[in-house]
């Protein structure tokens, strides 16, 4: 309730009354916008005012209709857009079930009346896998000021015990270089760099604790080798699928042409097609070799991996010992 009756606050209140009731669809009458002030405000006004109003703030720059009615033809963000934000916060894995509910409620702020009756089954999804850390947020928001200020990182890294809680990995905190933030299956990883070594390393967000930036410079990305030419995301991605840290090698495959979509959902467009025989189709890519050893294993049916005769022979074992257990009798 605004008792002051403030009417220099007015257009901004008419503003979040064509906000909240009002879109490309749906308009308003002056006097029910002058109802709306009084119910949600306990503010009077005149429908002169109204209109004055509604004038200045299209000479503010907001698209606002005045024809058959007032209507917020448009904001900062969409309908469609608003969705694509609630459904990665949805299906987000790093942040906890409580700040996901409130990021929603906030995307949902910036929407209609109408828009979140169109969505008001969100909140009726089934849980998710979500992470029990409360402290993901805070990591992302400290590493992301480490990397604008390329300042080191601490942290305690941890593995989820038979509690289905976080224990920490070794009681040393972490020193690590941070360089880039990214999202891979529903999580927010760190790739950075391990202080006192040289290669690249990633990170699980969500599985970060006591998070604190240093005070001392992050170690340049140029002096790590798989990264002296910067860092290229795309191509990083694509050959480090499970974010596995890791040099990449150059693994030739053999599969069908009905597994291209699959192809290009894992690694991009960042393979050749070396060899088509009928529907087989040989392929070369990079991709880092402990991932490229998960990937053949879930894709096991219907691809084969030819080189290198390293990874060949791992994969050879791993399929030996899978017979072996589903070989036996259960006890």
């Amino acid at each position: 309730m605004y008792v002051t009756g403030n009417k220099k606050m007015l257009n901004m209140l008419i503003l979040e009354i064509l906000r909240k009731y009002t879109d490309d669809q749906h308009s308003l009458t002056q006097q029910e916008i002058i109802k709306l002030l009084d119910k949600n405000y306990g503010m009077d006004c005149d429908r002169r005012s109204v209109k004055s109003n509604v004038l200045s703030l299209k000479e503010m720059g907001y698209d606002i209709s005045m024809e058959k009615g007032y209507r917020l033809l448009s904001r900062e963000f969409d309908d469609a857009e608003l969705r694509i934000l609630i459904d990665s916060v949805l299906f987000s894995k790093s942040i906890s079930t409580r700040q996901a509910k409130g990021l929603i409620e906030k995307i949902r702020s910036l929407a209609s009346n109408f828009f979140n009756a169109k969505v008001s089954h969100v909140s009726n999804l089934p849980e998710l896998q979500r992470t029990d850390n409360k402290q993901a947020m805070y990591a992302l928001d400290a590493i992301n000021d480490a990397i604008a200020e390329k300042k080191k990182i601490s942290f305690i890294y941890n593995d989820v015990g038979t509690d289905f809680k976080l224990h920490p990995r070794r009681e040393e905190a972490y020193i690590v270089n941070p360089y880039q933030i990214v999202a891979n299956n529903g999580r927010f990883y760190l790739i950075g760099n391990v202080d006192k070594y040289y290669n690249v390393a990633h990170f699980r967000i969500d599985k970060m604790t006591e998070v604190k930036e240093l005070s001392d410079k992050a170690k340049p990305m140029k002096q790590i080798p798989e990264l002296e030419h910067g860092l290229n995301l795309p191509k990083h991605m694509a050959e480090h699928v499970y974010m596995f840290s890791g040099e990449s090698v150059s693994a030739k495959l053999k599969t069908n042409a009905d597994m291209m979509s699959e192809l290009v959902d894992w690694f991009g467009r960042d393979f050749r097609i070396v060899k088509k025989d009928g529907e087989n189709i040989t392929i070369r890519v990079n991709c880092n070799e402990k991932a490229m050893r998960y990937w053949a294993l879930q894709y096991g049916l219907y691809v084969e991996v030819l080189e290198p005769e390293s990874l060949r022979n791992k994969l050879r074992e791993d399929v030996t010992e899978m017979a072996e257990k589903y070989g036996r009798e259960l006890q």
